[in-house]
């Protein structure tokens, strides 16, 4: 009697990455007819500071308009960021699994730093300073975000590797980045100023220390 060894054949699939960059093009066009105006003005925001002057007030960054690009900018940075693994041999760029492992790992990272942001800014009565300092990080990620859906949609579906693209990419991300903390230091450096013993205090904790944990604990698993 023969014996026959089973051997699973495991086809990547891209339908799920087609099902959410098509899910990703409905929320931007969603957003763009429910709220027009706004993003007229949130897309002239590398040129101009005009978006970020008019809801510059508390409680914007929890409205419609920034719950829905937070889903797309969630989508588009877990993205670069497998494509990214696939080019260095961590995973492949069509494996499902490892797409929700990091969409779920970054939106955990988001989130905590989002309320650990409000929890300290409350206990040394710096709100209004941490919601306007917010409102302009999540501005800039989710304009990065949404410029890098584009890039991620050709990289997706080109099959030939382009490591140097990749390079100029992440390179590119990191100055916008730096630029957009530069920005922000500018903007309210007297008020930086006045509470600079927070300031330092918020910047080692929130702004350093996670992401050196997050290299830290990438690096060593």
């Amino acid at each position: 009697m023969k014996e026959f060894d089973l051997i699973p054949r495991i086809m990547d699939s891209k339908d799920w990455a087609t099902l959410i960059f098509v899910g990703c093009l409905i929320m931007i066009a969603i957003t763009k007819t429910a709220f027009e105006s706004r993003f007229n003005d949130f897309i002239k925001l590398v040129i101009s500071n005009k978006y970020l002057k008019i809801y510059r007030e508390g409680g914007n960054t929890l409205d419609w308009f920034n719950i829905l690009l937070f889903f797309v900018q969630l989508f588009s940075l877990a993205f670069f960021i497998q494509l990214i693994l696939s080019y260095f041999g961590y995973t492949t760029k069509t494996n499902g699994i490892a797409f929700i492992q990091i969409v779920t790992l970054l939106g955990f990272f988001i989130l905590s730093k989002y309320l650990i942001e409000k929890i300290i800014a409350t206990s040394f009565n710096i709100e209004e300073f941490n919601e306007q300092l917010h409102l302009q990080k999540v501005s800039y990620r989710t304009y990065i975000g949404l410029a890098l859906l584009p890039i991620d949609l050709v990289l997706f579906y080109n099959d030939k590797p382009v490591v140097l693209l990749v390079y100029i990419l992440i390179a590119i991300v990191l100055l916008i980045n730096a630029y957009t903390y530069a920005v922000s230091l500018r903007n309210y450096q007297n008020l930086i100023i006045s509470k600079l013993f927070y300031f330092i205090l918020y910047l080692c904790a929130l702004e350093i220390a996670p992401y050196y944990f997050m290299y830290y604990w990438f690096t060593k698993s």
